[in-house]
């Protein structure tokens, strides 16, 4: 406050002396020792009577236009726009020249005021004035650009119904952060909360700094509730939100903790916490992770990551390899930038990179987002070309690793107000964020219907349970996923070690390759299609079971493709045959048996003579990537051992196998 009322005093007199050649703009004695007395208040933080001072002043002298100035800086300081808005006009009616940089200080409020055309007019104006400083007309002339976007967004507005989560997520404090699962199950949320002793009693203080008390005496002696954040988790059944319940211990504690990104089968959780005991810097960022009902100690991720700086607000990518952050630290390209580090190996990140100038600006970026489709990225920023505060971007990430131009999503989903912690579903259709805009109760979460243009690639899901084919006990298993035509690995994970679930994001329009392993088990292979036929409210659902290795059991390798009428191996088979290469190097006993099989269209003899050129071409190439002749055995059984009915195209497809049976173990 000082540095802004001495900054304001000195460019308001220092003009005045240099072209009226006076110290002030009026003779009036009684008017200047007032206004001298008025900033003397000021300096001291006293300013009522500061207030009531320069009153006094403009009263002996109503065309003193530095009162005026000085009092519409007094009034933008404490909050009070309208009334700063109101004095700068006064002013300008005075001496529209006297002192040019008004005319930006008013445009800049009215813009936080959604006033973009006379906000628009204001800045134009200010830039009519060649003698102002650089920055400012920098500043004023980005400032125009964004009234003029503005102005062009109020009047051609997206769709935008935002419905508020109810009182089962919301309550009279503030919600905000929202984060979600790929299945939309699991909400979880930042509240904020006032702080309780030992005996659940809310702490209060009714001290307040004195500082703030010159400014707003009717604080004094006012009870005030201390707060903190902690997190809270809903559960969507029956398509109703569950109350949200505390996170309790060990993630929430008498520090304050938010800021969430989930990974999409929430099972772990990256989040900011600050002023931490062996914390890094002032906020760093922690994970944990969810073993059963309860979650892990939280950890800092430590360097590179978190630094001396400021480093928060994580978005987790959806295969947990990627982490996008904001961080204030060196080399980026102004306050506030958003980074990202890859994992390395489990707990180590690389070295964090600045997503460049492109999408970092001279002001700040917040609340990253990177979408369950690893390719749309979603943030806030008050340094793009918006409606005045901190707008919601959209960019996706091209071929080259470089990012597109950042999209404004529109109004009046951004407003002149701060829009921070918007997310969206898997299938791109609904967003939420959080609002004062809708409530006088704080902040509440609200969804919404998200327009066309600004939506994600379309992702579903692969959601199930892997269990022990003999005991039903849940494993712990290891996924990969992968894209059957450019065998792009597109996603790999583990399932929950307690429950053996899993959750796998899965882009639509391709076909797929799974491949689920576990030591001491045979691998499982499956392939499936979400060429518009799946979407998120009709997800891929399928629980696995493993088979312990043991004599005489089985695995169908269902990713091994022929061309038609032929035992020539499609190129698309070379990523299941190296995954069985693997699995027979990791496992050196294994004695096994290649089969092939087909259905029973044409004659007997052309059927046993395909499958058994079939079952050899795999042989070969197991024999020709290092797999020892003397553990192979090939043979072909024709149409002889069906496992499903030929009588449907499903079922001859079902018929036409290969497989590998264990011999010796």
């Amino acid at each position: 406050m000082r540095i802004c009322l001495l900054y304001i005093i000195f460019i308001v007199i220092i003009p005045v002396s240099a072209i009226a050649q006076q110290k002030y703009s009026t003779d009036n004695k009684k008017a200047i020792k007032l206004y001298e007395e008025a900033l003397v208040a000021f300096d001291q933080f006293n300013y009522n009577t500061g207030n009531d001072l320069m009153q006094k002043a403009i009263k002996s002298d109503k065309n003193f236009i530095e009162a005026y100035l000085v009092i519409a800086e007094t009034k933008t300081e404490q909050g009070l726009n309208n009334e700063a808005i109101d004095y700068y006009y006064r002013a300008i009616k005075i001496k529209p020249d006297f002192f040019p940089s008004m005319y930006f200080n008013l445009a800049r409020l009215e813009m936080l005021s959604g006033n973009y055309e006379s906000a628009k007019n204001n800045f134009a104006k200010f830039l009519t004035y060649k003698n102002t400083s650089k920055t400012k007309q920098f500043e004023a002339s980005k400032h125009l650009k964004s009234c003029e976007f503005a102005v062009n967004a109020v009047n051609n507005p997206v769709p935008f119904n935002p419905i508020n989560l109810g009182d089962s997520v919301n309550s009279k404090y503030s919600e905000y952060w929202p984060s979600l699962t790929a299945d939309g199950s699991k909400l979880v949320l930042t509240r904020m909360l006032p702080i309780k002793n030992e005996n659940e009693e809310f702490i209060t203080n009714v001290y307040t700094p004195e500082e703030y008390l010159k400014i707003n005496p009717d604080a004094r002696n006012k009870v005030f509730e201390i707060f903190q954040e902690d997190f809270f988790v809903s559960y969507k059944e029956n398509n109703f939100w569950t109350t949200a319940i505390d996170f309790g211990k060990p993630i929430n504690t008498k520090q304050s903790e938010g800021a969430q990104s989930l990974t999409s089968d929430g099972f772990t959780m990256f989040f900011t916490a600050c002023n931490k005991q062996g914390s890094k810097g002032r906020c760093d960022i922690y994970t944990s992770f969810l073993d059963g009902e309860k979650w892990s100690l939280p950890e800092n991720i430590g360097d590179p990551v978190n630094t001396l700086h400021w480093e928060a607000q994580p978005s987790i990518s959806p295969d947990g390899k990627t982490l996008f952050f904001i961080s204030d630290r060196e080399n980026g390209f102004g306050g506030k930038d958003i980074w990202m580090s890859t994992l390395i190996s489990k707990g180590n990140w690389s070295t964090p990179i600045n997503l460049g100038e492109k999408i970092n600006t001279p002001a700040d970026e917040q609340s990253p987002f990177i979408h369950f489709d690893n390719q749309t990225l979603y943030f806030s920023s008050n340094g793009h070309v918006g409606m005045g505060g901190s707008d919601i971007f959209k960019t996706t990430k091209l071929s080259d690793g470089s990012w597109s131009e950042p999209v404004n999503i529109g109004y009046p989903i951004n407003t002149s107000a701060d829009e921070i912690g918007f997310i969206v579903v898997a299938n791109g259709e609904k967003a939420y964020f959080s609002s004062d805009r809708f409530a006088d109760r704080g902040r509440d979460i609200f969804e919404f219907e998200l327009y066309l243009e600004a939506r994600p690639k379309a992702v579903s899901y692969f959601k199930g349970r892997v269990y022990d084919s003999e005991t039903l006990n849940k494993l712990n298993a290891h996924f990969e996923l992968i894209d059957l035509n450019s065998k792009e690995l597109i996603m790999q994970a583990e399932s929950d070690k307690t429950s053996g679930e899993f959750i796998l994001c899965v882009p639509t329009d391709n076909d797929y390759l799974l491949n689920v392993s576990k030591d001491g088990y045979l691998f499982y292979s499956d392939n499936f299609s979400l060429k518009g036929i799946h979407e998120i409210t009709n997800p891929f659902l399928k629980d696995v079971a493993l088979n312990p290795i043991k004599k005489g059991q089985k695995i169908i390798l269902r990713n091994v493709f022929f061309v038609t009428d032929s035992y020539q191996l499609e190129e698309k088979s070379i990523v299941e045959l190296s995954k069985l290469v693997e699995f027979l190097s990791k496992n050196q006993t294994l004695k096994v048996e290649i089969s092939g099989h087909t259905d029973n269209i044409g004659t007997p003899q052309y059927n046993q003579t395909l499958s058994e050129n079939r079952a050899k071409s795999v042989f070969d190439y197991l024999q020709n990537n290092n797999i020892e002749r003397s553990r192979l055995i090939y043979k072909g059984y024709g149409e002889s051992k069906p496992i499903d009915s030929n009588s449907t195209e499903q079922g001859r497809a079902n018929n036409r196998r290969t497989e590998i049976t264990i011999l010796d173990y």
